[in-house]
């Protein structure tokens, strides 16, 4: 799909759609004034006869309207009164996309008004709206197909809508990307696999070292490495590094993904039932991988790094066993109750292998961790964790900004006691009372007292019938929008 940036007087032709806006009370916009005189009053007539009030998200589609050469004209509620924010002509645009992307109509001209920096966010919306992972489909009917090959933003300076959207495309490229990764089935996405795919984003400037199993096993990373014990597949450590601050040795800001490819529970077993969605369950990964693109993609002024520890877990006859000990990089022994709770233990040698060698300004883990985070706080919101309310703080309030909101849960000392082991310094499941909080717990042990924070987010990595236009169905690439506001906010020089 192109997009461009056309004056804001363009017309939309035959095979076209004309996306308008209206407000409270149906009340239309300029554009929308135009476009309803033009058409002999059609937009009121069928907003009175079709309940249409403006409500934000609502949709009124009209076919053919004499007057006009367009195909149809949709209207889109925003709600308000007028002067439309940025974020809500993006979020008018994903709508007004999801209501023609398979009618049969080529074109979609976007006159939802505004400056620059809206026009921006217009196409942005459109390009997170329109993300479809279609790899493997080959006998897919036409007409389930999108047919929107062109996307029209009308701008008062195209040229200056086009030079705000260049700077936000590499986000959008990032977050796709990262979608791109969880989409994968698990046969074609290993963890190998995964490690060159970041190996590719070299490309754009990111240095990135590859740690196999011989290196893992010097650096002492027992943790990690039982959790892939039972695969054919090597286990990867990942590193992309960003340099981009003026003082190339600054102390940088951290983020750590878990990547496990492919969560069978190892010899703890899930059930059967709903098992392929866990080739999701590297979302926190994926979520790392794409910040990381993002950052050197908009050339961000900051000094980063991304660690993904990549493992698939599988129950095969050299598979880790309920009852396990294993000696992590930091010394500390962990009993493994259940080998179903693992990606704890690929983060344990990550964080620490993290502070250890980089000593950053503050590590942000991102994990797939807990069915508990879901009954906790439902699909909408994930859990943060952290050691540090300053921090947390900026990840709520970055969160917020980006529609992926957080909800900081508490890591009580009292609860630790859930995660004692009768033989060694901990074991790696505290039972169902306050699982993703035990979790939590857990991982704080591997921070060694640098500024942390834990999202939990197995909540929002994979969505179904999400409220949010810019999200279809599946992968998410939750995380990257908001980590990427985070640095932009409070950490670029």
């Amino acid at each position: 799909m192109r997009i461009e940036f056309v004056p804001a007087d363009s017309q939309a032709g035959a095979t076209a759609a004309l996306a308008v806006l209206a407000y409270e009370a149906a009340a239309l916009s300029p554009e929308a004034k135009a476009v309803n005189e033009a058409a002999g009053g059609a937009i009121v007539r069928a907003a009175a006869g079709g309940r249409f009030i403006g409500a934000k998200g609502q949709v009124l589609d009209i076919l053919a309207p004499a007057g006009l050469d367009a195909a149809r004209v949709v209207v889109v509620g925003v709600d308000g009164a007028g002067a439309v924010e940025p974020e809500t002509a993006e979020i008018a645009a994903a709508h007004a996309y999801n209501a023609v992307k398979t009618s049969g109509v080529t074109e979609l001209l976007l006159k939802l008004g505004g400056d620059a920096e809206t026009a921006a966010r217009v196409a942005f919306g459109v390009k997170l709206a329109a993300y479809r992972f279609d790899r493997y489909r080959t006998t897919e009917k036409a007409e389930k197909k999108p047919s929107v090959a062109t996307v029209k933003v009308a701008a008062a300076d195209p040229v200056k809508a086009q030079k705000a959207f260049a700077a936000l495309e590499p986000l959008a490229d990032a977050i796709l990307f990262s979608r791109d990764l969880v989409s994968e089935p698990a046969n074609i996405l290993h963890p190998e696999e995964f490690a060159a795919r970041v190996k590719g984003l070299e490309s754009l400037g990111l240095e990135v070292e590859i740690l196999g199993e011989k290196e893992m096993a010097a650096l002492g990373m027992g943790s990690l490495l039982g959790v892939g014990q039972g695969s054919v597949r090597e286990s990867q450590l990942v590193i992309a590094r960003w340099n981009g601050a003026a003082d190339k040795s600054a102390q940088p800001i951290a983020f750590v993904g878990k990547g496990v490819c492919f969560d069978t529970g190892g010899i703890s077993i899930k059930p059967a039932e709903g098992m392929e969605d866990m080739k999701w369950d590297m979302g926190g990964a994926a979520a790392v991988a794409g910040v990381m693109h993002a950052l050197a993609g908009r050339k961000a002024k900051v000094n980063a790094i991304g660690v993904l520890g990549l493992v698939e877990n599988m129950p095969d006859g050299n598979a880790q066993r309920p009852g396990d000990v294993v000696t992590s990089m930091s010394g500390q022994t962990i009993e493994v109750i259940n080998t179903d709770a693992e990606g704890r233990l690929v983060l344990a040698d990550a964080l620490w292998y993290t502070q250890d060698r980089f000593k950053p300004k503050f590590m942000v883990d991102l994990a797939t961790l807990t069915g508990a985070i879901i009954i906790s706080l439902g699909n909408d919101y994930a859990g943060l964790f952290s050691n540090n309310d300053g921090l947390s703080e900026k990840l709520l309030a970055a969160g917020e900004a980006e529609r992926e909101p957080l909800w900081r849960l508490p890591l009580p000392k009292a609860y630790e006691k859930q995660i004692e082991s009768p033989i060694a310094d901990m074991k790696n499941i505290g039972g169902r009372p306050a699982g993703s909080i035990t979790a939590g717990l857990f991982l704080q042990r591997f921070v060694n007292g640098v500024p942390w924070a834990h999202l939990d987010i197995a909540s929002t990595a994979w969505r179904k019938g999400s409220s949010d236009p810019t999200v279809p169905d599946g992968a998410v690439g939750f995380g990257v929008r908001l980590l990427n506001r985070l640095v932009a906010d409070a950490y670029e020089g």
